[in-house]
């Protein structure tokens, strides 16, 4: 009967923490369905009265939202799949390969990591400056295409892979080009979906460095082009709510059809090695 109790106790307190957490997001929603001005009311209506779409319709007929969306829907894609070239190949090299000064290299990166994002934007804005970057999809993208954090999390898992399976390959006359293709990418798998996600994740939902970096509103992203709105539109609290609900529903929905992999992923680079 005790245990039954506290079984109880523990569940109510989960879901109601679940609630307060969700609740935000839910209203959010409710009200990017609301006719203009509802919101404003005191105090403010929980649901619709009369639910409409038309927060939407304006948001992409009038304020360019789809372009935005395209934007950040390229950016991501694109920083995602250079990130993961990049980081699946340094992080089985410092795990598999042996060259000279590779645990010293190593060991400087992970130091790199206690070092805040924000004191490298201004070297990394000027030096773009420096090669004509800035204002494009690419200088958007450069933070994201390679990654301490990523390096990382490849090589952690990357030192489970057996010694031996490797060295027989190379016996077999294998060169390293189609060992890391057709025997590592395999086993690397839950990493790569991890990892995907991650940068994916990270990409679209970032919003200072697109913010210092674009100048141009046609090349602007989902983020950043809503927070323009906001200060164009700052009474239209509906329609700002709607632009809220296209820029999280993408990765909330990418997010939910892949925590499996995404928590595997992440639990399985912390343990291995």
């Amino acid at each position: 009967m005790k245990l039954r109790l506290a079984s109880v106790c523990v569940n109510g307190t989960l879901i109601g923490m679940a609630l307060i957490a969700l609740f935000p997001l839910l209203w959010m929603l409710s009200v990017s369905f609301m006719q203009p001005g509802m919101a404003s009311a005191l105090p403010p209506p929980l649901l619709p009265a009369h639910p409409t779409f038309a927060n939407y319709r304006d948001l992409f007929a009038q304020s360019g939202m789809g372009g935005y969306f395209l934007n950040s829907l390229l950016i991501a894609t694109i920083a995602t799949l250079i990130s993961l070239v990049f980081n699946l190949m340094a992080g089985y090299a410092f795990a598999k390969l042996r060259f000279a000064g590779r645990e010293r290299l190593f060991q400087a990166l992970i130091g790199g990591l206690v070092i805040p994002a924000q004191v490298a934007m201004m070297p990394l804005f000027l030096l773009l400056k420096w090669m004509g970057l800035v204002d494009t999809y690419l200088g958007v993208m450069a933070p994201m295409l390679v990654t301490i954090f990523g390096i990382f999390l490849v090589r952690q898992y990357a030192r489970s892979i057996p010694d031996e399976l490797l060295e027989a390959a190379r016996i077999d006359g294998a060169g390293e080009g189609r060992i890391f293709v057709q025997i590592v990418l395999p086993l690397l798998k839950p990493i790569v979906v991890t990892l995907a996600i991650f940068t994916f994740l990270a990409s679209w939902n970032d919003f200072m460095w697109p913010l210092i970096v674009l100048t141009s509103q046609q090349h602007y992203t989902l983020p950043v082009a809503l927070a323009a709105l906001s200060r164009e539109r700052v009474q239209d609290t509906e329609q700002m709510m709607a632009g809220a609900v296209v820029t999280m529903l993408p990765v909330l929905a990418l997010f939910l059809m892949m925590q499996r992999h995404y928590i595997q992923g992440l639990l399985l680079g912390s343990v291995k090695g």
